[in-house]
Order: structure tokens, then C-alpha cells, then sequence
């Protein structure tokens, strides 16, 4: 079994972290080569009890060790790789983020679909150093199960501050409720690729360049070894970074894709993950053997960066055989929007200067107090988005997920349509549809490429209550 990721920009990576359905051990491959990295290590849970998560994150500056370094990063309760937060539908999150580091930030629950209003998934919040902000909301018991992150995201900061470790992974439980008995224990590993450059002895955070060379990890960890035995079935978390993800001989099933469940399992032997994106696979193990879990090269075009072929992580299949499971066919329901009545139509278009330091959106640069989009809250909009650049961006937007209807003319599949992050090619558009449900306020939508973001292209959306008299 080989996998290929392609990765194609480093300063949109959230991490991920081991959370086994019935927190069963990784499955034993035999003895590990000489030469490899550690074994898979998954990060530590905060996983919530009686429908609360209480968690307390801490930003703060520390040496800690990154893949095969000892550097000073900005941590999360003080690792490069933090906490995964593990909760349910329905369930209450408390958190209180306390800031020790000199400059603004926050923290914004990537993906989930919650409230854009203080206390809840503000993030034009800004808290000062040696300030802390209580985050308090509850997720609605009809939140899409699967894997989301939580991340850095202050205005013209956020590139720096990730890529200096400022982000983690959320788990929405609730995958296993959709899988036949055979499958609901099988090993789960969120796979959390988080790249950094080094200036001293220090993670680099300025100035920032996607192009240049960078370290690799993987949990923050320099090539470590996953174990599965063949014909096994385990339940791999993907997320945050553009990949090209490819197994020759073998594909794998996608049962969710940005924390969202399909309506039908669908395999491929490739798959692309934007900027932000997340992925929950079944995979098999094959032969008995030992391959690389790794990047591609990849371009994403003619203004864009090429990013050569790396190994990431040694895959060993060995130990005893398992008797390989049936992966369902159907999964789980969800909202069609394709005879949706559309209450309006918007039109996004990226563009960028010549020297790609400024990135617009229908021609502006973003500014928090301006508010460019204004929809209706319990209507469906229907929205093109239009990459007129040389280079690939991704488009994602908050508080709503939305329904991905056509790429370049070309209809999607209905049945796996659903995201909250899609790649939008060079020269092309695509078209969407958001059903506007449950809240209301400011909010925003912009390129997860995060140096992009900071450079300009992120705009305000304000989801309004509808007006008297049913208008």
C-alpha cells in the first residue's frame, strides 16, 4: 500500500489526533525497521463529560520539540501539537483562552456550525497579551459528526500565528453511529500534517513564504511509522493542507469530508484536500511490506508554487490477517439544495497584483468594519465563485457549510456534495448553494490560504433575521 499526498501550501495546516472508535490500541505490525522515525504518536483528548467540555487553552511562546528540532513555537497549552477537543452533538463548549504572547489573537472552531456572535465563534474578537476571553456556546444536536479544527484566526495574523502552531483538532463523535457492527471498533488516527521553516532557533513566522523549504511532520513528528495489518479496515482523519491523496492497487472510501457524512460512500484513487479541508477515509491494509506515506510534486499554477515529493510517514502492514470487512455503500441522510428555491445569486471573484502581495475580492481589499455580502437568514443563495488568478486558491466560508452544485459547468455529485472548504482551480468558477439556518451576524468568507487571507482576500458576510411580513 503507497499513499501520495500533494501538498500545496504550508500556512493552512491544523493537525490531527488519535481518537479510536472504542479507543481500541493502533494494530501491531511487527518490529520497526531500523532507520524509521517513532511510532504514530496521537495527541493528547479533552473530551467533554455530561454534555460540557471545559477546556482551558493557553497561547503562549515556548522551546518545545518540533519533528526532529528543539525550537521555540507558539503553543497551545504548551505543544507544538495540542489537544484534540472530542465532543458530541448537542454538547456545550467552554473555553477559555488565556493570551501570553505579545500580540493579539483568538480562536476560531473551524468548520462547525455555531453562532458568529460573541461569546460563541467571534472572530473579530482580539485578545490582548496576558488577557483571557471566555468562549461559551452549544452545538446543535443535528452538527455533522466528524473531524473539524480550531485555529488562530486574527485579522492579518493568522498565517503567522499557525505557522507557528496555533491550531489543533475538534472531533464531532458520532462516525460510528452510520457504520455497520463489523466496523464501529476498527482503529481510528487523525493524521495532522503541520509544516514549518526555521530561522535560529526558532519556528519561522515572518516573513512567510509558501514556496520555500519547509519540515514536514506528521502530529509533529518527523516520518513516524503507522502500523496496520492486512485486510484491516482503519478510520483515517485527514486534514488541513492541500494533498493528492493516492494508494496504486488499492481505494479508499470517503464516509465524510469537511466533518460532514456523505450520503453514499464513494471511493477514489485520488484525492485532492484543500487548504482547510478535512477528509474521514477507511483504509485497507494490503500485502505484508513496508511503503511511504508521502507528498507529490505538485504545481498550482503558473503564479502559484511547485512543491517537490516528501516523505512523510512509513506505512508497515504485517502481523496477523484480518478477515476484510463489507465498507457500506449508503451512509448517512442529508439536505439536497438542487430544487432549492434560491432567494439570490452572488458572485465572488479572487484576483491579485502582479507581484502577489495584494489579494482582492470583486476588487477590494478586506476590511473588518465594511460589509460587502448580506443574506437572509432561512433562505438558500446560490453564489459563483470565480479564480480569474494564475494560481490555485480555496474558497471557505463560516457559520453555514454549503452544497457544491458545478465546477467549470461540470455538475457534482449530489450524493457527496457538501463542504465548508473547496478548492477553486486557476481560471475556472464553481457554483454553490448555503442554506442560511439558526444564526444570524457578522461573519466571514475568504481564500484558506492564509497568507492570502492576511493579504487581503477575506470579506464580511452579514446573515440577517428576515424582515416582517414574511419578506
Amino acid at each position: 500500500m503507497v499513499i501520495g499526498l500533494v501538498l500545496a501550501s504550508a500556512w493552512m495546516a491544523g493537525c490531527a489526533g488519535h481518537g479510536p472508535m472504542g479507543h481500541q490500541p493502533a494494530a501491531e505490525g511487527g518490529a520497526t525497521p531500523a532507520g524509521l522515525g517513532p511510532r504514530l504518536q496521537d495527541p493528547p483528548e479533552l473530551v467533554s463529560r455530561g454534555g460540557v467540555l471545559k477546556a482551558t487553552i493557553a497561547v503562549e511562546r515556548r522551546k518545545v520539540r518540533v519533528g526532529d528540532h528543539q525550537l521555540y513555537a507558539t503553543t497551545y497549552n504548551g505543544a507544538y501539537m495540542p489537544p484534540t477537543l472530542r465532543v458530541r452533538p448537542g454538547d456545550r463548549i467552554d473555553l477559555t483562552m488565556t493570551n501570553r504572547i505579545d500580540e493579539n489573537t483568538n480562536v476560531h472552531t473551524h468548520g462547525l456550525h455555531v453562532s458568529p456572535r460573541a461569546p460563541a465563534d467571534d472572530i473579530f474578537i482580539a485578545i490582548k497579551y496576558n488577557q483571557s476571553y471566555h468562549y461559551s456556546y452549544r452545538l446543535p444536536r443535528n452538527q455533522p459528526t466528524g473531524t473539524y479544527w480550531y485555529h488562530s484566526h486574527a485579522d492579518m495574523k493568522s498565517a503567522a500565528q499557525v505557522a507557528g502552531g496555533e491550531s489543533g483538532v475538534i472531533i464531532i463523535d458520532g462516525l460510528r453511529h452510520y457504520l455497520p457492527p463489523s466496523l464501529r471498533g476498527i482503529t481510528e488516527h487523525t493524521i495532522a500534517l503541520k509544516d514549518f521553516q526555521v530561522q535560529g532557533d526558532s519556528v519561522k513566522t515572518h516573513p512567510l513564504s509558501i514556496g520555500a523549504p519547509t519540515n514536514r511532520t506528521v502530529n509533529g513528528q518527523t516520518n513516524p511509522v503507522i502500523n496496520i495489518r492486512p485486510g484491516e479496515t482503519q478510520l483515517w482523519r485527514l486534514a488541513n493542507i492541500y494533498y493528492k491523496l493516492h494508494l496504486p492497487g488499492t481505494r479508499f472510501h470517503v464516509i465524510a469530508q469537511d466533518g460532514i457524512p456523505v450520503r453514499k460512500v464513494y471511493a477514489q484513487d485520488t484525492l485532492v484536500i484543500p487548504a482547510g479541508a478535512r477528509f474521514d477515509i477507511l483504509v485497507r491494509g494490503g500485502s505484508p511490506g513496508t511503503t511511504r506515506l508521502e507528498t507529490l510534486p505538485y504545481n498550482t499554477g503558473p503564479a502559484g508554487n511547485q512543491f517537490p515529493q516528501a516523505t512523510l510517514a512509513t506505512v508497515i502492514t504485517g502481523g496477523t490477517r484480518m478477515t476484510q470487512a463489507a465498507v457500506p455503500t449508503d451512509f448517512a441522510p442529508h439536505e439536497d439544495l438542487s430544487s432549492a428555491t434560491i432567494a439570490a445569486r452572488k458572485t465572488v471573484v479572487y484576483t491579485e497584483n502582479k507581484e502577489g502581495t495584494k489579494f482582492f475580492i470583486n476588487g477590494r481589499l478586506y476590511d473588518p468594519h465594511r460589509i460587502d455580502f448580506t443574506s437572509v437568514l432561512g433562505t438558500v443563495e446560490e453564489w459563483t465563485i470565480r479564480n480569474d488568478t494564475d494560481e490555485d486558491h480555496s474558497f471557505h466560508i463560516h457559520t453555514n457549510d454549503f452544497q457544491l452544485m458545478s465546477t467549470n459547468g461540470k455538475v457534482h455529485e449530489p450524493s457527496h456534495s457538501w463542504y465548508d472548504t473547496v478548492n477553486v482551480p486557476t481560471r475556472s468558477k464553481i457554483v454553490i448553494r448555503i442554506h442560511f439556518t439558526d444564526f444570524t451576524g457578522k461573519t466571514v468568507l475568504h481564500c484558506h490560504i492564509l497568507n492570502h487571507e492576511d493579504m487581503g482576500m477575506m470579506t464580511v458576510l452579514d446573515i440577517v433575521p428576515p424582515r416582517s411580513g414574511g419578506q
